[in-house]
This record gives structure tokens, C-alpha cells and sequence, in this order.
């Protein structure tokens, strides 16, 4: 075969006009070929199946699971694709199950077609070993997308994960408890646009109220390293671990640990709004996909009731932003990346990842489950989108001014760094109810402060 093309190019070279073809078409191809380089190899009467793990609702009618059958039904049948949910868990489980596959570990099954992760995951994976969005989307889709979302999933060059929808942290208020607390005190909301009066108003709040805390924090270190950003940490983080030695970083790290001590703020239980719910705190920080698991009420000890009022506000910022600074937001989430096999499913999970992002589909599947849209036309969407339930356009106006006043920054995110900061987790909650204690009983609040600090450091410093 390979003489036969030799014979056939060297038998056109003789002819100009087959000369001038050629190199017309090679020029052609220097320039062209990469864009439409999957060709269409897909074929209706024979369809390719994609498995595909995702972390989207571990039930069978998850938003996820519906938008798959809706494909399937649909533009899946017309191309010849058939996608395949095989694993529906969280992401430090998929990302965990995803490297065990790699590595052939028993019991971890075969590597999916399909899945979502963080981009810290995708790089423990190999960015050769997975395919390059930007073979199958045009420069002038790309640009149609949140310039962030997007960089964050660029891996050597090379885009790897591909937003599907991304969230961030915000406040969350029982506004019936804040309510009293407002009328009895003159506190208002304006209170929390900024860390030094949050934490004014979580101490007001733990003197107001007896004793109880004000916040529950999901993700404590995740706000202290944004904050730390904004006052001007030269390096939050190195090689994956945090500069104990900065000094912005350690007096960060102390304004939240001092809070924690005091028992103005705890480590919540798992998440937020299970303490919010329970009448424990009437404020969480979380993500805002966390509006998918809030009730209506608060179920207090003795089981009465009230209702929750739920109000959402951006996180505070620093008072220490320079004049023209951006205050920052987290950017979290996973993205979907597919395994570099060959150019048939490579075409399909294109096309599935087309049809998934198209921004009134992604608005309508963000706008279900707390998270942002991926595109630029989905996120001025927001504003005209029909919500059913109040609290979900109390997210979704906190989310509009979050994009439109602060500067994403994504943050660490492979299974490593998320099982370091859980560590530091296990140990601040086991040992909060004690701090205060002592704090109440007169021990002196830099003590115990510093008791905190070395734990960060033991668990989130270099080794």
C-alpha cells in the first residue's frame, strides 16, 4: 500500500498543475486541518457509547442524569452517541477512582470515556493522556466563554477541562434570626460587606445572643487564602503548600482563628446548612451550590419550627483592598475531560460537550443547582430567568454582582490538597467547643491562637 501512494505521489509530480495542488493544499492544511481535525466519523446506525462519571447528584434524577436522557432521546440518537453514566459520587471520590484506574489497582475498574474533575486531578492524570478541547471548539466559541473558566482548565498548553458550570463561596442568612438581632442591636446587613465588620458582628452576635456562634464555615481555609490575596500575600501557595513564613498570611489566618477561639465561628459538622437549619447559627458560608439542600425552616432542639427567610450575600472583602483593586472571588468546581482513545469518541464527547454548554440549556441546569453558568450570554440571562423559588434568585443576585465586581481566582484543588485541608478540619472541629472554654475560663486568646497556626502549619505548610 505504502509503494503503491509513493508511486502515485511521484507519478503527480511530474505534472505542474499537480505540483501546484499539492503544495496549495499542504499550505491549506497548515492552517485548517486542526480545526476539523475529528472529521465525521460518526455514524447513526452504528453508535458509539461513552461511559461517563460525574458529580452532579448521586440520585437516578439527578439534573445531570436528565440531561443525559434528553440527549440520548435526542441529539444522540440523530449523530449516533449513547452516553453512559456508570459513577455518580463526589469529586474527591471520582478524582481518587480516577487515578486508581489509571494506575490498574485492583478493584478500580476501567477509566471512563467521559468525567468530571478538578483541574488538579487532570494533571496527576497526564494532560497528554486526555483530549484537547481546543481541537474541537473554534477560537470564536472559546471566546463566548468566561475567560476564567476557561484558563483554568488550560494544562501545558493544552485545554483539558472543560467548563460545564463553575460555583464560588457566599453568605448565607436565616434573615428571621438576623431580624431580631437587627431590631434589638441596629446591626444591618451592610455590616458583612467586609471581613473586620463580619467578624464585629459575629462577636455583637455570640455577646447578643448568650453565648451561641454566629457562622459555620465550610471551607475556612479557602476564604482565609482569598483574603490573604487581597491584602497582598506575596505567595499564598508553593508547590502545593502554604508560605507559613508570610507574614499577610499569618495575620490572615489569625483575624479568622481568633473568631473560632472566641467562639464567634465554628468548623460546621459537614456542611453549613445542616447547623443553619438546626437554629445552631443563623449564618453559613458555602458554596453556592449549597442552595440545593436548604429547607424553608429552621427545626430547632425541642422540634418547633420556624421559617428560614434564606438571604444571600457575596462574601465580605478585605478592608485593606488599594484603591482600583478587585476584591476576589473563589472559582471551584470540576470541569468534564475526556480520555484521549480515538477520533470516533473524540468527535462524540465534542458534541455532547457542545450540546451541554449551549447557554440557555447551561442557565437552566446552573440555575437548578446553584452554580454558575459557563458562557457570557447565559450570565446576562440571569437577570430575565424565571425562578420558582425566592432563595434561588437571592443566590443568583449575590452570584450577578459577584461577577460583576470581583476577579475570580481559582484555588488548589487536587485530592492531596483537599485531604490536607480536611485533616486541618477534623482537628479545629474536634477541638473548637474546648478553645472556647478556655477562652471563657481566661486563657489568653494568642495562645490558643497559636495552637491553631501550628495546626495549619502542620497540615497545610511545607514538610
Amino acid at each position: 500500500m505504502k509503494k503503491n501512494m509513493i508511486y502515485r505521489y511521484l507519478h503527480m509530480k511530474k505534472h505542474p498543475f499537480f505540483c501546484l495542488l499539492l503544495s496549495f493544499l499542504l499550505l491549506v492544511g497548515q492552517t485548517v486541518l486542526p480545526a476539523c481535525s475529528s472529521g465525521n466519523h460518526l455514524d447513526p446506525s452504528d453508535p458509539v457509547t461513552l461511559t461517563f462519571w460525574h458529580v452532579y447528584g448521586e440520585q437516578v434524577s439527578s439534573p445531570m442524569n436528565l440531561l443525559v436522557q434528553e440527549f440520548n432521546e435526542t441529539v444522540g440518537i440523530e449523530k449516533g452517541i449513547v452516553i453512559n453514566v456508570t459513577r455518580m459520587s463526589n469529586a474527591s471520590d471520582i478524582g481518587e477512582q480516577l487515578l486508581a484506574a489509571q494506575a490498574g489497582e485492583a478493584g478500580a475498574g476501567s477509566m471512563p470515556d467521559l468525567f468530571l474533575c478538578y483541574p488538579g486531578t487532570a494533571s496527576l492524570l497526564g494532560p497528554e493522556n486526555l483530549v484537547d478541547w481546543s481541537d474541537y471548539f473554534s477560537k470564536e466559541e472559546l471566546d463566548s466563554y468566561v475567560d476564567a473558566f476557561v484558563e483554568e482548565g488550560m494544562l501545558q498548553d493544552r485545554l483539558c477541562v472543560f467548563p460545564v458550570c463553575k460555583s464560588t463561596r457566599l453568605l448565607y442568612i436565616n434573615g428571621t434570626e438576623f431580624g431580631r438581632f437587627q431590631a434589638d442591636t441596629g446591626t444591618s446587613y451592610s455590616s458583612l460587606r467586609t471581613w473586620d465588620g463580619f467578624f464585629r458582628t459575629a462577636e455583637k452576635y455570640r455577646e447578643w445572643s448568650g453565648g451561641k456562634p454566629f457562622c459555620a464555615f465550610d471551607y475556612l481555609v479557602q476564604n482565609v487564602d482569598v483574603c490573604a490575596r487581597e491584602q497582598g500575600a506575596d505567595q499564598v501557595t508553593k508547590d502545593g503548600y502554604y508560605d507559613c513564613s508570610d507574614p499577610v498570611l499569618r495575620n490572615t489566618w489569625k483575624q479568622f482563628a481568633d473568631a473560632l477561639v472566641r467562639g464567634d465561628i465554628i468548623i460546621s459538622d459537614l456542611y453549613a446548612n445542616t447547623q443553619m437549619m438546626t437554629g445552631e447559627v443563623p449564618a453559613g458560608a458555602g458554596s453556592s451550590a449549597a442552595i440545593l439542600y436548604f429547607n424553608d425552616t429552621v427545626t430547632f432542639s425541642d422540634n418547633t419550627t420556624e421559617p428560614m427567610d434564606l438571604k444571600v450575600l457575596p462574601l465580605p472583602v478585605s478592608n485593606h483592598l488599594e484603591q482600583g483593586q478587585d476584591p476576589l472571588a473563589p472559582q471551584t468546581s470540576c470541569g468534564i475531560c475526556a480520555l484521549k482513545t480515538d477520533s470516533v469518541k473524540a468527535q462524540a464527547a465534542s458534541v455532547f460537550v457542545h450540546w451541554l454548554t449551549e447557554s440557555g440549556r447551561n442557565l437552566e441546569f446552573a440555575a437548578e443547582t446553584g452554580y454558575f453558568p459557563v458562557t457570557e450570554e447565559a450570565f446576562q440571562s440571569i437577570d430575565s430567568y424565571s425562578f420558582q423559588d425566592p432563595s434561588y434568585r437571592s443566590v443568583y443576585n449575590a452570584i450577578r454582582t459577584v461577577k460583576n465586581t470581583c476577579r475570580f481566582v481559582p484555588l488548589p484543588s487536587d485530592s492531596g490538597f483537599i485531604e490536607k485541608t480536611n485533616l486541618l478540619y477534623d482537628k479545629l472541629r474536634a477541638e473548637q467547643a474546648s478553645l472556647a472554654s478556655q477562652y471563657r475560663n481566661g486563657a489568653d486568646l494568642d495562645d490558643l491562637e497559636s495552637q491553631t497556626w501550628e495546626q495549619f502549619c502542620s497540615c497545610l505548610g511545607p514538610p
